[in-house]
């Protein structure tokens, strides 16, 4: 480990095996030095755990246990009830994909709120099972290519919508439950300091563009992901027991094709005219979220253009750190 400039210390260090502009290493690294390498960090198996991790090598410099897909929510449990009987009151974090989180894990997530563990999970959402050959998951959007759900003459891509987890995981009454994405440093800053200043279980999900299975530049990741958000598709939002505390302003609309053209995986949406109603489906779906959240007239200055001119906008290091230095 190094400790000579805690500035320079990074707790997911170089040498991993990501792709080339994966959205989940740079969300993962950007939450992991927020929080820092005091920490115990449980990875569900998925993407993260696969790149990160290889035979006895580790690109992890902090505490790290590997859980099953479907366990990573217990396994923190355990953890943190055995930190907190020895009177010890080390941060216990979970990262999981979508896989982990909207589907094999949800289980074990919903019992960890419901008991009131003091733990922070992470959600890194790139929208399918993008390490086993990307398979469609129920955090892939609706009307998307993947390996099991591709389009043809009987559909254009998955058919079901996105499962709205963040409102699953709010009516837990929990603490605090947030969205964010690499395209806004700032706010996901923020959301992670406030996160770790609050008592109990708490929730993030982080969209992470995924090169490989969204079909797009490796150069676009954070454009892509800030498109989402500017779209409509991918909102902003903070909830805290249950109710609606927090959204992040969009200075201007724009439509889903400027977000869905650049991604492959959308590509057959532009080739006919079954394609061109799911167009105006994803639309809609987008101006329904755009109405549900206010988010063109909520009253707040963060919005889509100032997010990145905050003075919160610092050089990084950990929350320990700035609080209490």
């Amino acid at each position: 480990m190094d400790n000579r400039d805690s500035f320079r210390h990074n707790v997911l260090t170089s040498g991993h095996r990501a792709c080339s502009g994966c959205g989940e290493a740079m969300a993962a690294r950007m939450v992991s030095d927020l929080i820092g390498p005091d920490a115990i960090y449980i990875n569900a198996t998925g993407c993260l755990q696969v790149f990160t991790t290889h035979n006895q090598q580790s690109a992890w410099q902090a505490p790290w246990i590997h859980s099953v897909f479907a366990n990573a929510a217990a396994v923190a449990s355990g953890v943190e009830a055995a930190l907190r009987i020895k009177g010890k009151s080390t941060p216990v974090v979970v990262q999981a994909g979508d896989g982990g989180t909207f589907d094999i894990g949800l289980q074990c997530l919903s019992g960890m709120i419901e008991r009131g563990h003091d733990v922070l999970f992470v959600c890194y959402d790139n929208e399918a099972y993008m390490n086993t050959g990307v398979q469609r998951s129920g955090s892939t959007p609706h009307a998307v290519r993947t390996s099991t759900s591709p389009p043809g003459q009987f559909s254009q891509g998955k058919k079901e919508i996105k499962k709205d987890v963040i409102s699953i995981i709010a009516a837990h009454n929990m603490p605090y439950a947030a969205t964010a994405t690499i395209a806004y440093f700032p706010d996901l800053k923020a959301k992670v300091e406030k996160a770790m200043r609050i008592k109990g279980p708490r929730f993030l999900q982080i969209l992470s563009p995924c090169p490989l299975g969204w079909v797009h530049d490796s150069a676009l990741s954070v454009s892509v992901a800030r498109l989402a958000v500017e779209t409509g598709l991918f909102p902003l939002v903070e909830l805290e027991h249950g109710e609606l505390t927090g959204v992040m302003r969009l200075a201007e609309q724009k439509p889903v094709e400027e977000y869905l053209r650049p991604q492959g995986r959308f590509k057959h949406l532009f080739a006919n005219k079954a394609g061109a109603v799911e167009l105006r489906h994803l639309q809609a779906l987008a101006d329904a979220r755009i109405h549900r959240y206010g988010l063109l007239d909520a009253d707040t200055q963060w919005d889509t253009e100032t997010a990145m001119q905050s003075e919160r906008n610092g050089r990084g290091g950990y929350w320990e750190e700035r609080e209490h230095g």
